[in-house]
C-alpha cells in the first residue's frame, strides 16, 4: 500500500478518494460474487454433483452450502450495487459529497436526467437499467435463503448467471457511438478484463466456502473435490488466458513505456496489481504442477486417505492464498485512474496492422503455453503414478 500511497506524489495524478476506493472494490466484490459464484456453480459444482450422484449424502451437503453463498453473493451484489450507483451520482456533472449523493432524491434525479447532446441515451437509463437487473439478479440469488427455493437451486443459479454477466456488460453500453475500432475494442477487452476475473476470484471464494464444509463430509469425499479442483482448474485457466490478453491490450493503451510504471501515479498502482496478479498466477501453478498430479495419483490408486487430505487440506490452504491476492487486487483497482501516458505526456495509443499482428502472435504464443501447461500437469500425474509410492 505504500507504493499506493505514493502515487500521490506523481505529477498530474490525483489520488481518489476514500470513498471512490471502497465503492469500487466493494462494487467488484459484489460482480465477484454474483458472476464468480454462479459460473463456478454452473461449469464446476453441479456437473461434479450430478457425476457423484444427487442423493449422495456429501452432494446434499455441498449443494446446501452452495445455495446460501449464492444468497450471501445476492446481498453484496445488491449493498454493493447501491453504494456504486450513489457513487456515479457524486461523480456525476459538477459532483455533490457522497452522502448527499446517497439521498434516494438525488439518485432519482440523476437515473431521470436527460440525455447529453448527442448522446443517443441518457447516461442514467443506462444505469438505471443496469441496476434494474441487478436488483433482480439479487433477488434471485436471496431467494435461496428460502428452505423451499433450494429445491431449484440448479435453475435460480443458471437463470442468474447470465444476469449477473449482463448487470456488468449493460454498465458498458456507450451513450455515444465510439469514434473508432479502438474505442470498441476498448469496450470489449475491458468488460473480458472484468469478467474473467470475476470469474476467476469469485470462483476461488465460492470454493473456499465450499470447503469449510468438510467437517460433516464423509471419508470418500476426496473423490468429489478431486472432480471439483480439476473442473475448475479448467475454468481458471481460461479465465488467466483473457485476464492476460485483455490486460496487455489495456496496459498498452495507458502505459507509453516501460519506465512509466514507476514514474506515474497509474503506473505504481498498474505494477502493484500486476505483482499480485503474478503472485496468483504462481499460486495457480503450485496446485497444477504439484498438487493436481498428486491428487490424481491418490485418485488412481483409491487412496482415499491421501485424496481426502490433499483436496481438503493441502489444496485450499494454496486457495486461500489466492483469494487474499484477489482481495488485494481488487483493492487496487480503485487506484487505476487516468492513464500512465497523459501523466507522462505520451502520445495516445494508436493501434495498426503491426499491433494487431503481435497481439495475434502473442494469444497464439498464450494458448500454446497453456495447453503445454495442461499436457505437462497430465505428464507429471502419469510420471508420479508409474513412479513407487511415497509417503
Amino acid at each position: 500500500m505504500n507504493h499506493l500511497l505514493s502515487a500521490a506524489n506523481t505529477v498530474g495524478y490525483t489520488m481518489p478518494p476514500v470513498w471512490r476506493i471502497l465503492t469500487k472494490t466493494g462494487y467488484f466484490i459484489g460482480l465477484s460474487g454474483s458472476i464468480g459464484a454462479t459460473v463456478t456453480y454452473a461449469t464446476t459444482v453441479r456437473p461434479a454433483l450430478r457425476a457423484a450422484g444427487t442423493d449422495t449424502r456429501d452432494a446434499t451437503v455441498l449443494r446446501s452450502r452452495s445455495a446460501t453463498f449464492l444468497a450471501g453473493a445476492g446481498v453484496a451484489l445488491l449493498v454493493a450495487g447501491y453504494f456504486q450507483l450513489a457513487a456515479r451520482v457524486a461523480r456525476a456533472g459538477k459532483g455533490m459529497p457522497f452522502g448527499d449523493a446517497l439521498a434516494p432524491g438525488a439518485i432519482r434525479d440523476y437515473l431521470r436526467a436527460p440525455a447529453a447532446k448527442d448522446a443517443w441515451i441518457a447516461q442514467g437509463t443506462v444505469h438505471l437499467v443496469q441496476n434494474a437487473v441487478l436488483a433482480v439478479t439479487a433477488a434471485a440469488l436471496m431467494a435461496l435463503f428460502i428452505p423451499a427455493a433450494r429445491r431449484h437451486t440448479d435453475a435460480i443459479a443458471l437463470t442468474a448467471l447470465p444476469l449477473s454477466l449482463a448487470v456488468s456488460l449493460i454498465a458498458a453500453v456507450p451513450t455515444t457511438a465510439p469514434a473508432d475500432l479502438d474505442r470498441w475494442l476498448d469496450l470489449a477487452f475491458d468488460q473480458t478484463h472484468i469478467v474473467s476475473g470475476t470469474v476467476w476470484l469469485g470462483g476461488l471464494a465460492a470454493l473456499v466456502a465450499l470447503v469449510g464444509t468438510r467437517g460433516r463430509l464423509g471419508d470418500g469425499a476426496g473423490l468429489l473435490w478431486a472432480d471439483l479442483w480439476r473442473r475448475f482448474s479448467l475454468v481458471a485457466m481460461i479465465c488467466v488466458g483473457a485476464v492476460t490478453v485483455s490486460g496487455l491490450w489495456l496496459s498498452w493503451k495507458h502505459v507509453g513505456g516501460i519506465s512509466q510504471l514507476w514514474t506515474t501515479g497509474y503506473g505504481i498502482a498498474l505494477l502493484v496489481k500486476i505483482l499480485l496478479v503474478v503472485g496468483l498466477v504462481a499460486a495457480g501453478a503450485v496446485n497444477q504442477f504439484w498438487l493436481m498430479p498428486r491428487i490424481v495419483r491418490a485418485r488412481r490408486a483409491d487412496d482415499t486417505a491421501t485424496l481426502l487430505h490433499l483436496t481438503l487440506r493441502h489444496f485450499p490452504k494454496v486457495v486461500w492464498g489466492e483469494v487474499a491476492l484477489g482481495l488485494a487486487v481488487l483493492v487496487v483497482m480503485p487506484f487505476l485512474a487516468g492513464s500512465a501516458r497523459t501523466e507522462a505526456g505520451s502520445a495516445k495509443a494508436v493501434s495498426s496492422g503491426s499491433v494487431f499482428a503481435a497481439g495475434a502472435a502473442l494469444v497464439a504464443a498464450l494458448a500454446v503455453s497453456l495447453y503445454a501447461t495442461a499436457k505437462a500437469s497430465d505428464a507429471l500425474s502419469r510420471r508420479q503414478d508409474a513412479s513407487p509410492a511415497t509417503a
